[in-house]
């Protein structure tokens, strides 16, 4: 049978407790809480000893929700958003920063979003939860641990791997909106050396939205096809190498806007939003050397996107208005390349007092750009841009109850861009970031922390031409976080909670801005671009709590408050809160256990409204959502009724200002809004083995 080599669980390195999660579950009681394990930092820790605000979403939490993408739990953390103007959320906002759309521009994303070690940063639309182990969202700058592109946080998804047996599971999802998922999973050894685990997915649906003119309700559909396949491999005594390989085929429609924001459209040329991602990842670990373990992994993805919609939201001939269509091809490869050491236990420095670790990175991504555009000339570019950094971080016990972390990070970053009307740009520059943290260990029970953090952002070109030259360029942004917080177990293991307090500076702070152009045949064309904002704040409070009131009752809750202010004398948003950041957002729920394999359970989940834009005063609307579900299983099945969204709220993930009405001769701007899901229904059936 498949088995880990023993020194390696010695050792107890990261690899070895991605599984420990689920075995101490096992091994504690109904009625206690079981261990959550980070696989975020250099090694693996319980969720209680990690000094920073982080969420983690178990397989547990992910099934209640019936989640298929990521955007389905972003609102189990507090002060996490996410924006749409897609088939999916495709960009997500930490405590206010975060990038909401993609057009002509290159960007750099403020939060990393990582898959079993594969970037996905820049094609969320694949960062599916399929056969998902967790998911852990870390809130605040990674600078030490993942630099650049994690300025706000970082969403690490993280799925099952190889088991020592073979187990499994299938799983059928039928829905209103003509929803059909399928999906399966096995795993299991193939040798005395190498584990295995593949999943498959299709996922199906009309979507929620009717276009009266082409009399059909499946033009902003879902239809998504993914796979993913795993290996373990015992190559010695001392190295474990891990394989992943991960494909994702999406064929989505994309027709959600309209004149008078509703989910009936009048488009002639409805929308898509494709995406085929083929990746790969390995992973060693050797561990033959008494003073250090050793990682390294590579990672690779190619992404052909193209994202494309009509324009002007109606048909040929619409109140005379004109008729537009505008769409995106991108070919995006991304290649990161890490090597690690950390140290193995009895070789601490500094008399046995200070865990250490250290390492190198490379990472390189490239994106072609081909737009297509009614009123314009083809439009090509191309971007690449490569960093090379250096790491360190030490783990100081300074005495029984005070452990201090101090980290850093040296980043050189460089890019490239050019296009088809002439524009170059070659920017380079050296980043630094890093973190400082200490622990006071109150009790076994209850830790507290303060955390001082660093994290940037590299700055880069905007593609319009047509910008002046003061907007042609944008700055680094830095942002510095001070942090406080306290994480407990309480009642026996049977209450967990966490609470933080934060206050986050951010100088140059990059912010998107857009304009308008009329076009000849009528109506307004949009750009985006990124500026930078003199200054930019955010404080506010994170709490989340976890409670088995016995083996029938389990209650959970979550709550983020968030305060933002942007200042810039010369721009319209001075003084006002940042977008994408509602003043507060919360969830609460319980799940029941009613014996003889009967269970229910129903939570609320709210936020307040917020800006759409930095560049326009349009806000959402604050809502409270009601989910609830029940279901029968057993050992080896299960079936679920679950309903999302049961009051049938209006929420909204996407919104803009600009003039697109004929009726008016394009002369008044609207308020134009992208509505989330409504009231859904539906049935899961799973079977495990």
């Amino acid at each position: 049978m498949f088995v880990k080599p023993a020194y390696f669980v010695k050792s107890a390195v990261a690899l070895a407790v991605l599984s420990a999660n689920y075995t101490l579950a096992a091994e504690e009681s109904s009625v206690t809480l079981p261990t959550i394990v980070v696989t975020s930092g250099f090694r693996g820790a319980a969720l209680q000893e990690v000094p920073t605000s982080l969420t983690v979403v178990d397989e547990q939490k992910i099934t209640e929700r019936n989640a298929d993408h990521l955007e389905d739990l972003i609102n189990l953390a507090p002060n996490v958003n996410s924006s749409s103007g897609a088939s999916h959320a495709k960009y997500f906002q930490i405590r206010g920063i975060g990038e909401r759309s993609q057009f002509i521009g290159p960007i750099n994303p403020s939060v990393g979003v990582i898959m079993d070690g594969i970037d996905m940063s820049n094609i969320g639309g694949a960062a599916t939860m399929m056969d998902a182990q967790q998911v852990e969202v870390l809130r605040g700058p990674q600078g030490t641990l993942y630099g650049a592109n994690a300025l706000a946080g970082l969403i690490n998804i993280r799925s099952n791997d190889p088991t020592t047996v073979t187990s499994g599971d299938i799983e059928a999802t039928l829905g209103t909106y003509n929803t059909r998922r399928l999906s399966a999973a096995v795993g299991g050894p193939i040798n005395d050396s190498v584990g295995y685990r593949i999943a498959f997915e299709s996922n199906k649906s009309d979507g929620f939205t009717e276009n009266k003119y082409l009399n059909k309700d499946d033009t902003n559909n879902i239809d998504e096809t993914l796979f993913r396949g795993k290996l373990r491999i015992e190559a010695s005594d001392y190295q474990m190498i891990d394989l992943t390989a991960f494909y994702a085929n999406i064929d989505n429609g994309y027709d959600a806007f309209s004149l008078d924001n509703s989910r009936t459209t009048s488009s002639d040329e409805p929308g898509h939003d494709r995406q085929e991602t083929s990746a790969f990842a390995a992973k060693s670990t050797w561990t033959g050397n008494d003073d250090f373990t050793l990682e390294t992994s590579l990672s690779y993805s190619e992404s052909d996107l193209e994202y494309g919609y009509d324009e002007d939201w109606v048909y040929d001939g619409y109140s005379g208005g004109y008729t537009a269509f505008d769409n995106y091809i991108r070919d995006t490869k991304t290649t990161t390349a890490e090597v690690r050491l950390i140290s193995a236990p009895g070789a601490e420095l500094f008399d046995g007092s200070t865990t250490w670790a250290t390492g190198v990175y490379y990472y390189n991504r490239s994106t072609d750009l081909l737009r297509v555009y009614t009123y314009d000339d083809d439009f090509t570019s191309q971007f690449d841009t490569t960093r090379i950094s250096a790491y360190g971080q030490l783990e100081t016990k300074l005495s029984e109850q005070y452990i201090l972390t101090t980290g850093l990070r040296i980043e050189h970053a460089e890019s490239e861009y050019k296009d088809n009307d002439g524009a170059t740009s070659n920017p380079e520059e050296l980043l630094l970031g890093g973190r400082l943290a200490l622990e006071y260990l109150a009790n076994k029970n209850t830790t507290l922390y303060g955390l001082i953090s660093r994290g940037y952002k590299v700055g880069g070109f905007n593609a319009d031409s047509s910008l002046p030259a003061n907007l042609q360029t944008f700055d680094t942004e830095t942002l510095w976080n001070y942090e406080i917080g306290t994480k407990g177990n309480w009642l026996n293991n049977q209450l967990q909670t966490q609470i933080a307090l934060f206050y986050q500076q951010r100088d140059n702070a990059q912010i998107k801005g857009n304009r308008t152009i009329t076009n000849s045949g009528g109506g307004t064309s949009f750009f985006d671009y990124v500026g930078n904002a003199e200054n930019a704040y955010s404080y506010g409070l994170e709490a989340e709590v976890q409670w088995r009131v016995n083996s029938s009752v389990s209650l959970f809750g979550s709550l983020g408050l968030l305060d933002t202010t942007l200042e810039d004398a010369d721009a319209d948003f001075d003084g006002r809160e940042a977008a994408q950041a509602p003043n507060y957002q919360y969830t609460l729920g319980a799940n029941f256990s009613h014996g003889r394999g009967w269970f229910s359970g129903v939570d609320i989940e709210g936020k307040d409204e917020f800006y759409f834009s930095d560049s326009h005063s349009q806000q959402s609307e604050a809502y409270t959502l009601l989910n609830a579900r029940a279901g029968y299983k057993t050992k080896d099945w299960s079936v679920t009724l679950w309903g999302k969204n049961l009051t049938d709220e209006d929420t909204y993930i996407r919104g803009y200002y600009f003039e697109n009405e004929p009726s008016d001769a394009y002369t008044i701007k609207h308020r134009y809004t992208q509505l989330g899901a409504p009231r859904q229904i539906g049935m899961t059936a799973k079977m495990t083995f």
